[in-house]
């Protein structure tokens, strides 16, 4: 009975450090799609002025100017989140070989929203650093553009809407 015990907390072991040998690659773009406000931000932002930009995103935490190409302003943003790890200790029953590991969830990272400011307007916005998540690509960037995506869409500012005025 004892020995069935033993068994069945083995397995139990086994089990559990065979998910957590299951560790999300650092490339995600296979398996996570893109978060879709992320997404639309490199759409309906493009247009809106540099005010309309400060009113939604703030001042950017740096700027560099691109020459003819205009200028690039950056949005940094440090994600720290509690880790949660998960340790299963090293276990070896009889013929059962030695089982443990260990798995984070939820580690922190980055992201570097960058707009392209030409002739006074958006042109371009694209991300750049550590800035995914298990299931969403870009998803650390969200906050920084959510705003932006909710200011163009209640102010028109889309290209074609401004063509119109």
């Amino acid at each position: 009975m004892i020995f069935s015990c033993i068994q069945k907390l083995a397995l139990a072991v086994l089990c559990v450090g065979i998910q957590s040998s299951c560790v999300v690659p650092d490339d995600t773009s296979r398996i996570a799609k893109v978060d879709p406000t992320a997404a639309a931000a490199r759409k309906e932002m493009v247009g809106l002025s540099e005010a309309d930009v400060r009113m939604c995103a703030g001042f950017p935490t740096a700027t560099a100017d691109a020459g003819r190409s205009g200028q690039i302003w950056t949005y940094k943003r440090i994600v720290q989140r509690g880790n949660l790890s998960i340790v299963v200790p090293t276990l070896a029953v009889g013929a059962i070989p030695a089982v443990g590991g260990s798995v984070n969830v939820a580690p922190g990272g980055y992201c570097d929203t960058q707009i392209r400011i030409v002739d006074g307007r958006v042109a371009e916005v694209a991300y750049a650093g550590d800035n995914n998540l298990p299931n969403r690509r870009d998803a650390l960037c969200v906050s920084t553009v959510d705003a932006c995506v909710t200011y163009a869409r209640q102010h028109g500012q889309r290209p074609a809407a401004r063509s119109a005025r």
